[in-house]
């Protein structure tokens, strides 16, 4: 589970195939992974993704064939990510509780920046609008965001 909080901004360093799937190297900033253990959850871009191999400021996790039908913008070599960690049960709570199990995608159709805050309007798939609540929570790219 997450909170939906970004922790850091990352980048993705290297990106191979992986028979239809791919591996990412994934580069932090302030992330800090003294504490991340290999099989632990990293949120990237939303998306739970475990991971199988760390060096340094470097973690590498697999992406599935699946994730990569349902997500947009995991690909990339050089592709800015947001990055949070799975949260304990010991963490406050500062956001929502977040799955990072991806249901669909959706098209921004306005981002208005209001100064101290945005308004997106976004068009989401006809399957998945009906599970959304007014004053409910959705996340994009591993933001938890406020529905009106």
């Amino acid at each position: 589970m997450f909170s939906g909080i970004i922790a850091d901004v990352g980048t993705i360093s290297r990106a191979e195939d992986r028979n239809g799937g791919l591996r990412l190297s994934v580069e932090t900033r302030t992330l800090g992974m003294d504490d991340v253990e290999l099989g632990d959850s990293i949120a990237v871009n939303g998306v739970c993704l475990t991971v199988v191999k760390k060096e340094g400021e470097i973690f590498t996790v697999d992406v599935s064939r699946e994730t990569l039908s349902c997500t947009v913008g995991l690909g990339a070599q050089g592709t800015h990510v947001n990055l949070e960690k799975a949260l304990r049960l010991a963490d406050r709570l500062g956001g929502h509780l977040v799955s990072g199990h991806v249901d669909g995608v959706g098209e921004v159709l306005s981002f208005i920046d209001l100064e101290e805050s945005w308004t997106l309007t976004v068009r989401v798939p006809q399957v998945l609008a009906k599970y959304i609540a007014v004053k409910g929570s959705v996340t994009i790219n591993c933001v938890s965001l406020t529905v009106n």
